[in-house]
């Protein structure tokens, strides 16, 4: 399995939804940078969304366990290892269905793939339960990047769920100090007055026995010009093959993306200006990257989040193993909306890329 990423930091993420544990090894990091357990677990947390209805009813403690890399409170410069233990299971509810191809999952490439002896339960590997140590492994990227440059800010925000869209910024500049002024950091906004009609959308999904998707921008405020070498060690090309091993994430585009394609370069170009000795651009269309190169502005993406694949509608499938059509009605436990627990992931992934980049 292609579980490991990275150059000067390598990750490896390991575990099943429903095995004994989940967790990452963490291989590069600089000795001496000090490990705040209590903005990991935060972080952590975020992805767990904790007392929020709309997540799944299934409750994790996602405690992580530092198994190596760490003495008093410091990195060392080994392979920092941090194990959670998967605590909540009901395997159960996926005995019965195991020949069953749920449409939308990968029961059926990965059945073929690793010819029936992947963990099925729960989507094994491939389940979204696996972004737990993505989150721990992009926190202690954080802490990383808190030392080396403290003036970079990760941030991510509700473009859309449904139908229902949040307001786009005319000016670069409309970036700084955004995460701070979001009213409801676990629902993040610009608009806090949608929250009410995003939500209703999730919910007459759940009612309908269904699920919903979405879009969320993520934005890096601080990163100097000149991080990125082309052509496929770009900014762009690194961070779009992290943000993609995030399960649902179906579509990534940078600054202002597929609009680009429908105007004139003279509308999408960026001009350039020198302010109090610096250089500016009036526009980020091009989202803070130029020829895979940053460029100073902030860096600015999007990630289509498609609907959550398990849902308890009836759907037409195959019994893989009897070799006919079946039909399936997913049970166990579900994120009607796998948006609202992304944020911490797309976070995540970004520091991991830009620590890769920068240690």
């Amino acid at each position: 399995m292609g579980s490991t990423w990275g150059n000067k930091l390598k990750i490896s993420i390991f575990g099943e939804s429903h095995g004994v544990g989940i967790g990452a090894v963490l291989d590069g990091l600089p000795p001496g940078i000090e490990i705040d357990l209590e903005r990991i677990q935060h972080e952590l947390n975020r992805r767990a969304a904790k007392g929020n209805p709309l997540a799944t009813p299934r409750k994790e403690g996602d405690k992580v366990e530092i198994l190596s890399g760490v003495f008093n409170g410091k990195t060392t410069g080994a392979p920092l290892t941090g194990l959670i233990r998967n605590e909540n299971t009901r395997s159960g509810d996926y005995s019965k269905t195991r020949d069953l191809m749920r449409p939308g999952h990968a029961d059926f490439t990965s059945n073929i793939k690793y010819k029936g002896f992947q963990d099925y339960r729960g989507g094994g590997h491939f389940s979204g339960r696996l972004t737990a140590p993505l989150v721990f492994a992009g926190a202690v990227a954080k802490e990383v990047l808190r030392v080396i440059r403290p003036e970079i800010i990760i941030g991510s925000r509700i473009v859309s769920i449904g139908g229902i869209s949040d307001i786009s910024f005319p000016h670069w500049k409309d970036y700084k100090g955004l995460s701070e002024h979001f009213k409801n950091p676990a629902f993040p906004l610009v608009n806090p007055d949608l929250e009410e009609s995003m939500k209703a959308e999730i919910i007459a999904a759940m009612k309908d026995l269904d699920s919903i998707g979405g879009v969320i921008e993520g934005f890096v405020i601080g990163l100097e010009p000149g991080i990125g070498n082309p052509f496929f060690e770009s900014i762009e090309s690194r961070l779009a093959s992290l943000l993609f091993s995030v399960p649902g994430v179906k579509g990534v585009t940078f600054g202002a993306g597929f609009d680009l394609s429908e105007k004139r370069g003279s509308q999408t170009n960026d001009p350039m200006v020198i302010n109090n000795g610096k250089v500016e651009t009036l526009t980020n269309n091009n989202g803070g990257i130029n020829g895979g190169i940053s460029n100073g502005m902030p860096m600015v993406f999007q990630i289509a989040m498609k609907p959550t694949p398990s849902i308890e509608k009836q759907q037409q499938t195959i019994n893989l193993d009897k070799m006919e059509n079946a039909s399936i009605k997913i049970a166990g436990r579900h994120d009607p909306c796998i948006v609202i627990r992304a944020f911490p992931v797309v976070e995540a992934v970004t520091a991991i890329c830009l620590t890769d980049f920068l240690i």
